[in-house]
């Protein structure tokens, strides 16, 4: 399947590597992002059925409104019968959501135990 690789925005680029399950996120996740990351990542849960998994290695740096983008993909995928997960999160954004609490709400996952 054709991968779909576009920039949300100069900081952010979104690829869709299979449609409605596996999309990378790659950059700043931040507030000159987060409306058209929002509306992307709804795109996706819309798209598919089961888990979405959001890879999320090549995400830089994630501030207080990309983390509201994270968070309500999550609710979204719920509300759709789906479940989000973000693979391989990287340290610095791991910590982030381990201090906000986030770590309990979203689901992480590493590819090293997908293997």
């Amino acid at each position: 399947m054709p991968r779909t690789s576009y920039a949300v925005r100069p900081d952010l680029v979104l690829t869709e590597q299979v449609p409605g399950a596996l999309v990378a996120l790659t950059g700043r996740l931040d507030v000159s992002a987060a409306a058209d990351a929002r509306l992307a990542l709804a795109s996706a849960v819309a798209a598919g059925t089961g888990e979405l998994v959001l890879d999320v290695a090549g995400l830089t740096a994630v501030d207080a409104t990309g983390l509201g983008v994270l968070v309500g993909a999550h609710r979204a995928a719920g509300r759709a019968g789906r479940t989000l997960v973000l693979l391989d999160v990287p340290l610095p954004i791991g910590r982030l959501l381990f201090i906000t609490r986030l770590s309990r709400v979203l689901r992480t996952a590493s590819s090293a135990s997908c293997a």
